[in-house]
């Protein structure tokens, strides 16, 4: 698989584009926003978006997904919880540009998404957001806000609960193996096991 890291929207969050190198299939995580650098990537690497996936819902992560869903025609794929959560805001800190209600197909623990032979599955890990999930696929995690790099997200949104995050981390995380690679929604990569030695948060 190749994985495409590329900062983007106004706080520069990391979306992710993975794309199956067989049959180049894609996967857009995350989009911020510069749906114009992001749609130059998927075209430089051929690749066919099949889905986009949302970790949670707030507008940093989301900038870019209106404009790929209609360019694409792809489903875009976020948890019932941060769909409420992406409805209910309407403060600028939530604001999505030209957000049109159609982000319907929900994600719950069970979800797979097949990549060529790939499969990407979902964690739920609420906490930042009530509805957050990270995506695990080929001994990568893509974490969006709820690990970072000896960082955890921020609980002091709305929706969001500290002990929530940390036991979803602790729970649902620290179990994956220590090679684990980390693709955050912010910063840079890590490992499981790195986190579990050095987060001050655990």
């Amino acid at each position: 698989m190749k994985v495409l890291r590329i900062p983007a929207g106004p706080l520069e969050t990391n979306c992710y584009i993975v794309i199956d190198e067989d049959s180049k299939e894609t996967a857009i995580i995350d989009p911020g926003g510069d749906e114009e650098r992001l749609t130059a990537a998927l075209e430089e690497n051929q690749a066919k978006p099949k889905y986009i996936l949302l970790t949670h819902g707030h507008f940093d992560h989301t900038g870019a997904v209106v404009a790929l869903k209609n360019k694409y025609k792809v489903p875009v794929y976020v948890t019932k919880e941060d769909y409420d959560l992406i409805h209910f805001n309407n403060n600028e800190l939530f604001y999505m540009e030209d957000y049109d209600g159609s982000l319907k197909d929900f994600i719950t623990e069970d979800t797979v998404f097949e990549l060529g032979r790939n499969k990407i599955t979902c964690i739920k890990t609420p906490g930042h957001t009530p509805g957050g999930v990270c995506f695990y696929v080929d001994g990568m995690l893509f974490s969006g806000d709820t690990l970072f790099y000896r960082s955890i997200g921020r609980t002091d949104f709305y929706g969001g609960d500290y002990r929530t995050l940390v036991n979803s981390i602790k729970t649902k995380l620290m179990v994956l193996p220590n090679n684990t690679t980390v693709l955050p929604g912010h910063g840079e990569e890590t490992t499981i096991g790195e986190e579990e030695q050095y987060n001050p948060f655990f």
